[in-house]
């Protein structure tokens, strides 16, 4: 007797807390296919991953396909004993159509591989899985930058609030809080940016290039300006076209700049101002304490004023008649 063999089906069912994208992900790796063909794995109709395996190696396929999250399982394949006797005396006729049978390795496929991928991706904002266009990434790193922005106020106004009582718990506990949150939108704004990276068709790890010297500094404008894949890529579908509060978000950068860009420029010349006016005062003030020390005569040029009643009798007598004498 031949040694049963097994095979490993697959109906579409997913591992607790497992997400269907990352699924296809995994089996796009493992099978070394893109995520286009996984697609047709998922139809939700009973599908065989592989057949023909022993028991052991059927073990090992079922073990690494667990590990990609999705929920297969082993089933026996269906013996075959061919007897020549029960093969003549149970001929079918010539005009009875011959059907195999649905169990039979040798059985047509029946697991319908036509469906359509989905024409959009679903978004993820909080994810590393997903793609968002150009326009989106600006958006929502516009609605990050606000709520940056109210909570940073919260926070100074709660810690100038600590200064004033003087409450050292206070400060250490805000700056905790502080740490916290830019951690916390450092984190969003890197899935931001890999999910940008997949839309492009770019693996995520290329955001560490944002650490490089130099490359760092460029970068980030080359994720906003690439355009993304028009079709679906081994990151998913293209994301859904963007509504009127995207387009919205996406123009605040414009007066996010201009106001910063204003802002700049007037406190530039204010500074400027203050320099010219504090030169401008210094240089009088020079010129007068130069002046005062010419109006000033110097105590040794000053005539000296007469000692004793002999000097003064000295400077008062007449001068002597040379014809008199």
């Amino acid at each position: 007797m031949s040694e049963n063999r097994f095979k490993i089906v697959f109906e579409g069912a997913l591992l607790p807390g497992v997400d269907v994208t990352t699924a296809k992900l995994n089996l796009a790796e493992l099978f070394k296919s893109d995520v286009a063909a996984i697609e047709r794995l998922f139809s939700g109709q009973k599908v065989a991953l592989k057949r023909d395996l022993s028991q052991a190696d059927a073990q090992v396929y079922l073990q690494a396909l667990t590990k990609t999250g999705i929920d297969a399982r082993i089933e026996a394949e269906p013996s075959i004993e061919l007897n020549l006797s029960d093969v003549h005396e149970h001929a079918p006729a010539n005009d009875q159509p011959v059907t195999a049978d649905p169990d039979s390795p040798y059985a047509p496929p029946r697991a319908s591989v036509g469906e359509k991928m989905p024409e959009f991706s679903t978004l993820k904002a909080f994810s590393f899985v997903g793609r968002i266009g150009r326009l989106r990434f600006l958006a929502w790193t516009m609605a990050l930058t606000l709520v940056t922005l109210g909570i940073g106020a919260v926070l100074a106004v709660f810690g100038f609030a600590l200064i004033s009582t003087d409450s050292t718990a206070g400060l250490i506990l805000a700056g905790l809080l502080a740490v916290i949150l830019v951690v916390v939108l450092a984190f969003i704004s890197i899935q931001f940016s890999v999910q940008r990276l997949h839309d492009i068709g770019w693996s995520g790890w290329l955001w560490l290039l944002n650490l490089v010297p130099i490359v760092g500094s460029v970068f980030p404008f080359v994720i906003m300006i690439v355009p993304g894949n028009n079709t679906a890529n081994r990151y998913g579908a293209p994301p859904p076209p963007n509504s009127n509060a995207v387009r919205v978000l996406a123009s605040l950068w414009l007066v996010f700049i201009a106001i910063m860009f204003v802002g700049g420029l007037t406190g530039g010349l204010t500074a400027i101002k203050d320099e010219y006016e504090s030169a401008t005062d210094s240089t009088y003030q020079s010129s007068a304490v130069i002046t005062d020390e010419v109006d000033v005569a110097p105590a040794d040029e000053a005539e000296p004023a007469p000692n004793s009643s002999d000097d003064a009798a000295e400077a008062a007598e007449p001068a002597v008649d040379s014809a008199t004498e």
